[in-house]
């Protein structure tokens, strides 16, 4: 299992590209928590810190897709460094300015969350040339991306928490949006990310959006992120009932955990048949999952549970990111990993603020009903939608090959293309 990793960590470039891209992710990682702490240390209500960390992710939303569809069109290095700088400088300009003009810190978050770098996507459309167009090799990165990602986000918020006890809450901000852009530069310096191109695409206004096949699984995840969202609001509730903050560190420690175990399994082996069917069950196991903590037992029992819940996340990332390229029209594969990143993100907002007035109502246990129900509609529309997304399609070149990259003219194995 180890040894698979290695060997694709081994692979020239894909070690670089990976901490790169996870490092130029950072500012995005910590924002939320480390705008609220900032704002409260400049004295801003616990309303106004909440306000500006929702705009900044909404403003994410919104920037990732354009900015992916601008990747397409002119490649890596022209949109991904000039908009980490202006990110950054959004970000340094809230650290500066504070939040005495309320007006001028909504106005640093936007930038700041609107020119996030779409690192993700970008990373993803990078991996059939760096990998050499080994289809096998290509799912297993997509695995390791799924598992990095949760070592991010685990460790993301420790480094905000370490940088404000060494500095301060704004020199937090402008130590992590720095060492952003030195990721963000690491990877567009690169010779696969220099030398990319995207495959030549239809014009069209709605780009990626017009494959209905994206559209059904965007539609799942969407679900997906909101019971994401709503657990960690849930898990509050439930910890101010059971030890407090502690109690809360346990349960979403134990989910990341879990999340990484099932990752690094489901990497470390090939998987036969069409991974549309193969998202069907994963996404599935991950709704049943959610079922047990209903049952909102003792702390040890519960964190147990949380793990269980969390196994089957990473799997279930690391396959859609199969089905997205398999479905994504020609030319528009960036896009269409930011598209995913994007619903999942708005997704996982929506949890959050369904599941505390689901908590107010009904106690605990209603909070994490918001997730049992949103798994299971991630679930249903995989069901509804298997048609589409089985629609077989013909074999392409690797996505954004690179003239020069090993597997540049290579094939990757028969993509399905949804009815456009």
């Amino acid at each position: 299992m180890a040894a698979g990793y290695a060997e694709l960590l081994g692979t020239r470039h894909a070690a670089r590209l990976l901490v790169g891209t996870l490092v130029g992710r950072l500012p995005n990682a910590t924002a939320p928590i480390a705008i609220v702490l900032f704002t409260r240390a400049e004295g801003g209500s616990y309303s106004l810190a909440g306000a500006l960390a929702a705009v900044y992710g909404l403003a994410n939303a919104v920037g990732q897709p354009l900015l992916g569809r601008a990747v397409d069109l002119f490649g890596q290095p022209r949109v991904q460094l000039p908009a980490a700088l202006l990110s950054a400088l959004g970000m340094v300009w809230l650290a500066l300015a504070g939040t005495s003009s309320v007006v001028a810190a909504y106005g640093a978050v936007v930038v700041g969350g609107l020119f996030t770098p779409p690192l993700e996507g970008g990373l993803r459309a990078l991996w059939p040339s760096v990998l050499g167009g080994r289809e096998e090799k290509v799912h297993a990165a997509y695995a390791m991306d799924a598992v990095a990602q949760e070592v991010m986000f685990t460790v993301g918020p420790l480094l905000v928490t370490l940088f404000v006890a060494v500095w301060s809450p704004a020199g937090a901000l402008l130590a992590l949006n720095a060492i952003g852009v030195l990721g963000a530069l690491s990877v567009v310096v690169s010779e696969p990310s220099r030398t990319w191109r995207s495959e030549p695409r239809e014009a069209h206004w709605l780009g990626a959006l017009r494959s209905r096949g994206l559209l059904a699984l965007l539609g799942s995840f969407f679900f997906v992120g909101m019971a994401l969202g709503s657990i960690t609001v849930a898990g509050v509730a439930y910890a101010d009932g059971h030890g407090g903050q502690a109690v809360y560190g346990w349960l979403m420690a134990a989910l990341g955990l879990g999340a990484l175990i099932g990752g690094v399994v489901y990497g470390a082996r090939q998987w036969a048949g069409a991974p549309e069917r193969r998202l069907r069950l994963l996404v599935g196991l991950l709704a049943v999952g959610y079922l047990p903590l209903l049952l909102t037992p003792g702390p040890v029992a519960m964190t147990a549970l949380a793990a269980v819940s969390g196994v089957f996340l990473a799997p279930a990332l690391a396959c859609a990111f199969i089905v997205v390229d398999r479905h994504a029209p020609a030319g528009t594969v960036t896009e269409a990993f930011s598209w995913l990143v994007t619903f999942f993100g708005v997704g996982a907002a929506i949890g959050t603020a369904a599941a505390g007035p689901a908590v107010e109502l009904g106690g605990t246990a209603w909070g994490f009903g918001v997730a049992c129900a949103a798994g299971g509609s991630a679930l249903l529309v995989l069901m509804v939608t298997q048609g589409v997304l089985s629609t077989a399609g013909h074999s392409r070149a690797v996505a954004g090959s690179a003239p020069g990259v090993p597997g540049g003219s290579g094939e990757v194995a028969p993509r399905a293309r949804s009815a456009q």
